[in-house]
């Protein structure tokens, strides 16, 4: 048996093929574009496996997704390749229009041409999972209730609305061609192996190195904050066990605003790597002009995945948090290479 990653060089996909590996033993395809955020050193332990396989290839050429779909013949695939980055799709939204949206849109026509030629058994068994946000919905007041799968849908930024547009996409291969898909939509994940232009890795690579730490407008910005290997065994479990066609929110249920969170990785860096000066890493922290359209609130209300599969998070924000600034102060090699471009110019020479 095999299962198909697309985007698993990326945050969340290489924890998820990391996660499978160490758990089942059917062979991994790992299709990855290798842009800025995809990092293959996130999966060296498997480089040598008789049981993975990377393939450098972009979910926009169909025909070549075809070909790699006939030849190793997936029973899964987990879309996780996408454009994830708010503040870049506020400058550049062209790219995120083509990744999340049409090349959504590429890999379901890949999947739905290899589909049409299953077995009706193979058919039964197959599966599509979509990789989404709690972005998709909106942003919450602070007194609302926090994000159920009936929801409306309501993007703020171009990030999110073109997540918004690949989940409809998703939803209309189900109910016009019965493709048998699946979507979760995530709260925001943390942990190892995340780029540092996102905010926990951001705070702990800036206060380590002496930079600034900008915290946007007031800090008081609520996220619900999900440890990404908690995210991965979700995924797992809606993948094996989810209802075709349905829809999953998985969140960490840690509600935290962002000032809190910058606050509490630098006591722990105080504690752990103190400052020869005596300051805590506080004394970096400024307050910048806010982001344009910036959600006051996201929140996520995980009761369906808890209830019909029997998924919750074992992580606490404290413990999660401890052990994710541990994994950077022990890994400050891989910081270094994906903050000075070496792995970029490694990916140039390798794979051009």
């Amino acid at each position: 048996m095999t299962i198909m990653v697309t985007g698993g060089a990326g945050f969340i996909g290489s924890n998820f093929i990391l996660d499978w590996a160490s758990r089942f033993s059917e062979k991994i395809i790992n299709i990855d574009q290798l842009t800025y955020a995809g990092n293959l050193q996130n999966l060296k332990s498997l480089e040598h496996s008789k049981s993975y396989i990377f393939v450098k290839e972009d979910i926009l050429n169909t025909q070549n997704i075809i070909e790699l779909l006939s030849k190793y013949k997936p029973r899964y695939v987990v879309n996780f390749a996408a454009e994830s980055h708010v503040d870049r799709s506020i400058h550049s939204p062209s790219q995120f229009i083509q990744t999340n949206i049409v090349g959504t849109y590429s890999l379901l026509e890949a999947v739905r041409n290899n589909w049409d030629k299953m077995s009706n058994n193979k058919k039964s068994n197959f599966r599509f999972l979509h990789v989404s946000t709690d972005e998709v919905y909106g942003s919450l007041d602070f007194d609302e209730p926090p994000f159920t799968e009936k929801n409306r849908y309501k993007p703020n930024s171009p990030y999110s609305a073109s997540k918004a547009s690949s989940d409809h996409l998703v939803r209309s291969y189900f109910k016009t061609y019965g493709l048998p898909v699946l979507t979760t939509n995530c709260s925001n994940n943390y942990g190892p192996f995340q780029f540092p232009e996102k905010l926990i890795p951001l705070v702990i690579n800036n206060a380590l190195t002496g930079k600034e730490i900008p915290i946007y407008g007031n800090g008081m910005q609520v996220r619900d904050w999900l440890y990404v290997k908690d995210h991965c065994k979700a995924i797992s479990k809606v993948l094996i066990k989810g209802k075709i066609g349905e829809i999953y929110n998985v969140g960490g249920l840690n509600e935290k605003t962002n000032i809190e969170i910058v606050n509490l990785i630098c006591e722990i860096l105080d504690l752990e790597v103190p400052k020869n000066n005596g300051n805590s890493y506080k004394s970096q922290i400024i307050y910048v002009k806010d982001r344009a359209g910036h959600d006051r609130r996201y929140a996520i209300d995980a009761n369906k995945i808890e209830n019909q599969l029997g998924w919750e998070p074992t992580e606490t924000f404290d413990s999660g948090i401890k052990k994710t600034v541990s994994w950077y102060l022990r890994n400050q090699d891989w910081v270094k290479n994906v903050t000075s471009g070496d792995y970029l110019k490694w990916i140039e020479k390798n794979y051009s």
